[in-house]
């Protein structure tokens, strides 16, 4: 069973995010408007941590500083300030950097590796095997943090996007 599906959706979803920040000031990536508090510069942040929690996964090493497990990781707090972040041209380019890892290792797995048992015991119930945690954490993971840019977007009161995100 192919994992095309999976790899397009998650393409289409990180082009409809940078879709959503490419006219986004740099100060107003970690404004925290009516107390949303996924900013941008966090959510970009977050799901390239993601692509590189999953690559080790799938035997990739990692590639991203030390600090980036504690500033987007899990239980990690976004907040207000821009020195705490990549530019938001480094953030997309170090994000599309980490699509095209996870891409490209995804892309060589086949059924024996993806039908696996999840490596973390702990995350079975949710992640019985590789596959189903690639599909969840590319696919349903990602498009959650896509919807709360969304809403940070209109919270921020900027225009709707000009294409829906179906």
């Amino acid at each position: 069973m192919t994992m095309k599906p999976v790899i397009h959706s998650f393409a289409y979803c990180l082009d409809f995010l940078h879709e959503q920040v490419s006219e986004v000031q740099a100060a107003d990536m970690v404004a925290q408007p009516n107390g949303i508090m996924n900013h941008p510069a966090w959510v970009i942040g977050h799901l390239t941590h993601a692509c590189q929690m999953l690559g080790g996964v799938v035997g990739l090493t990692p590639w991203l500083r030390n600090d980036w497990a504690g500033r987007f990781g899990t239980g990690s707090v976004p907040v207000a300030d821009c020195a705490l972040y990549e530019t938001k041209e480094d953030a997309l380019q170090i994000l599309r950097n980490a699509q095209s890892q996870i891409t490209e290792a995804v892309g060589q797995l086949d059924d024996a590796h993806l039908d696996q048992p999840f490596p973390d015991a702990s995350y079975r119930a949710v992640f019985p095997t590789i596959r189903y945690a690639l599909t969840q954490v590319l696919v349903g993971h990602t498009a959650n943090h896509i919807g709360q840019v969304s809403v940070w977007r209109r919270a921020m009161g900027l225009p709707p996007m000009k294409r829906p995100f179906e």
